[in-house]
């Protein structure tokens, strides 16, 4: 019992230590559209393995802003949806490892804690105040309001792919009037995103609209990971819709691995990615 109440204390101390340099914006004031449970503070899990914190049963839905330094800062943002199968967050393997990667290239980072576990129809609204709250702030971050994308990974990969072509609808009664301002990312970028082939016969999954207003896409994925036809399915619907995608199919390195050493796919796709966001940022 001992040894498990200061394992618990040490992923507390982790979690405090990784967000001293950022600043939380809780997305909803008042009530949580469609939530019953009353707000409360995320649970981190029981589960440690390979060195990640996991956090479940979100009822108060934030973003957490990291700043780059102002001598690197290109004036974009991106709001980072971890993954987690939509039941966790990957909350730093996916959250914020990639923010403090993100300020290096320049971006102001925005990692999204939206609400788990199987809360698919919240998570869609959480991400789009999220996106309506930072243009409605822009200038106090210095970002321009239309260099603003979206970055998933896994079920944080689905729910980009949602935004990205779901946007045009109202997912929620407006709450201010940052709600009268668009949710369309200016660019998406997936990495090994799941569900997005859960159609008839492994095809596009329903609900997602593409067409010639879908953002441009970054996609990254490896052929061994379980979910990889979700990356061929949308590269597919993008290119007959003749939005700009770059898809990269790697032959290794499974699902789950974000960004840390010692897995090949996670070592090559950061720098592709970087790479294209130069690209796109200059547009």
């Amino acid at each position: 019992m001992k040894i498990w109440i200061i394992a618990l204390a040490l992923m507390s101390i982790h979690m405090t230590s990784r967000s001293q340099d950022s600043t939380v914006i809780h997305l909803w004031p008042k009530n949580v559209p469609g939530e019953k449970t009353a707000k409360h503070a995320p649970e981190v899990t029981p589960d440690h393995s390979r060195n990640v914190t996991r956090i479940t049963n979100i009822t108060d839905p934030t973003i957490t802003v990291f700043t780059p330094d102002p001598a690197v800062s290109n004036g974009a943002g991106m709001v980072v949806c971890p993954g987690g199968g939509y039941k966790i967050l990957a909350i730093d393997l996916e959250g914020y490892d990639i923010a403090h990667w993100l300020n290096k290239l320049g971006f102001t980072a925005f990692v999204l804690q939206y609400r788990v576990p199987d809360k698919q129809s919240g998570a869609l609204q959480d991400v789009q105040r999220a996106i309506r709250i930072i243009r409605s702030h822009a200038s106090e971050w210095k970002l321009d309001p239309n260099r603003l994308g979206v970055m998933g990974f896994s079920a944080g990969g689905s729910l980009s792919a949602r935004i990205s072509t779901e946007y045009y609808r109202d997912w929620y009664t407006p709450v201010d009037q940052a709600d009268s301002l668009s949710s369309r990312p200016d660019f998406s970028v997936l990495i090994y995103p799941a569900y997005l082939d859960l159609g008839p016969h492994n095809s596009l999954t329903p609900e997602l609209k593409v067409n010639k207003n879908t953002p441009p896409m970054f996609i990254f994925q490896t052929a061994d990971d379980p979910y990889g036809n979700s990356s061929l399915t949308m590269a597919g619907a993008l290119r007959k819709s003749k939005v700009p995608v770059e898809m990269h199919l790697y032959p290794k390195g499974g699902h789950g691995y974000g960004m840390r050493p010692g897995n090949p796919a996670a070592e090559e796709w950061p720098s592709l990615a970087n790479t294209w966001l130069k690209k796109r940022i200059k547009q």
